[in-house]
């Protein structure tokens, strides 16, 4: 279980790694590496994702209940994500699918979450007959 947690934790940082990087080629024109800017928010996002104590139950930070990234940074890499996502199918064809197929796969899963019955609301109402 421990392996299949690193191998995931490893798997999501070189996702959001590849995204940045992409990020900066086509928005800051750099292409031996990335600028300032976005090796910061590569570090940052690198470090949240080693400090991530919901690696085994979550999918991706964005269905997460806690967000750990500071505000600023939480925008920044919103911004990554709205514009590299979509161009990730020509980049890593095989990593934007699985990570398509994760997505749906998690929607479902939230999905049927949301319409379990409460424990707590059952028991009120439990209660109160």
């Amino acid at each position: 279980m421990a392996k299949q947690i690193h191998t995931k934790r490893e798997r999501e940082k070189d996702m959001v790694s590849e995204m940045i990087a992409l990020y900066c080629r086509k928005q800051h024109g750099n292409k031996g590496g990335l600028c300032t800017e976005c090796e910061a928010l590569n570090t940052y996002a690198r470090e949240r994702s080693d400090k991530c104590p919901f690696m085994e139950t979550k999918t991706f930070c964005s269905n997460c209940k806690v967000h750990c990234y500071q505000q600023g940074m939480r925008e920044k890499i919103r911004v990554v994500m709205r514009f590299s996502g979509p161009r990730m199918i020509f980049c890593h064809p095989v990593t934007a699918v699985r990570h398509i197929l994760e997505r749906k796969k998690e929607k479902r899963r939230l999905g049927k979450l949301a319409k379990m019955p409460h424990p707590r609301r059952n028991e009120r109402e439990y209660n109160e007959t």
